[in-house]
């Protein structure tokens, strides 16, 4: 083959080749203005917190709250979930859990009512997998944090998410036993939307499960979630671990979980996210369900 032929086909090929480098780059910049974002967020403390109420499902008690921090709205970050993800796969990971934590924590305590400052419930603060197991991670920190906003540890449960999947389990429950002791408490976030499922439960035994919200939407006529939440209760049950229903937003969904004996309940039916950690309570529309002597009625000024 001649050396014309060689260049010809060189050339040809020429404004393909280019084309990959400008998506490259431009893909790589789209990277930089995230991360820039990102720093800026830290930096600045642009994260939103809100608080979401955790309810009994029989009494209608507020049992806590579930800190949720949201990044402003931004061409980089279209939405919390693409935010998540992309600060989950940087190495500013680490630092940007240590914000976290610090905010919900501090924020909670200054947004709590005076009347329940003292008192017992709970903050469920979610947390990355890898950071508790990070060796960067200074034993006896939270606690410290803690201590100086006078919050109990016995009142703090950690949240991990399945999605953020754990690779040794031997190890991890290693550290959770170690917080534990601290007085600390577990649940296992997104539990039923994904195949570690079970793995995570066995492993981690968490003192909370929390159902999907894709478990619980339309719960009331879906036979296989109803299977799959009879299976999740089950091993609840035996191994002690309580189950709150995520995703809560009508009163069908409310009144299968309360007749199916699901002992809390978070969603928008319950109460919304909000910037102070309020009461939730059940929707007006609520239906009647079976009690001991006859039927309850549920009803609230939510």
């Amino acid at each position: 083959m001649n050396k014309s032929g060689t260049l010809s086909r060189k050339l040809a090929a020429l404004p393909q080749y280019l084309q990959h480098l400008g998506g490259r780059f431009r893909e790589e910049a789209k990277e930089l203005g995230r991360l820039s974002m990102l720093l800026d967020i830290m930096d600045k403390e642009m994260l939103d917190t809100y608080f979401q109420p955790i309810l009994h499902l029989r009494s209608g008690a507020t049992i806590g709250h579930e800190v949720l921090n949201r990044p402003p709205s931004s061409p980089q970050f279209p939405s919390t979930e693409h935010f998540y993800d992309f600060a989950g796969r940087t190495e500013q990971m680490f630092r940007f859990e240590q914000y976290c934590r610090r905010m919900s924590l501090s924020r909670y305590m200054e947004r709590l009512p005076e009347a329940d400052a003292a008192g017992d419930k709970l903050l469920f603060v979610n947390v990355h997998p890898g950071v508790l197991n990070d060796s960067r991670h200074k034993s006896g920190e939270t606690l410290t944090l803690l201590e100086e906003l006078g919050l109990a540890p016995e009142r703090v449960v950690f949240e991990l998410t399945e999605r953020q999947a754990v690779q040794d389990y031997i190890g991890f429950e290693k550290v959770l036993s170690h917080y534990r002791e601290q007085g600390f408490r577990i649940a296992v976030d997104d539990a039923g939307s994904g195949y570690n499922s079970l793995k995570t439960l066995v492993y981690l035994k968490p003192e909370f499960i929390k159902l999907d919200k894709s478990l619980i939407r339309g719960i009331h006529s879906s036979r296989e979630q109803q299977e799959l939440l009879e299976l999740v209760k089950e091993y609840a049950d035996r191994s002690s671990t309580r189950v709150i229903a995520e995703g809560i937003e009508t009163a069908q969904e409310l009144l299968f979980l309360q007749m199916a004996g699901v002992e809390y309940g978070q969603g928008y039916a319950l109460g919304r996210p909000a910037h102070q950690p309020v009461d939730g309570g059940f929707p007006s529309s609520a239906l009647p369900f079976p009690v001991r002597g006859g039927y309850r009625h549920v009803s609230s000024n939510w």
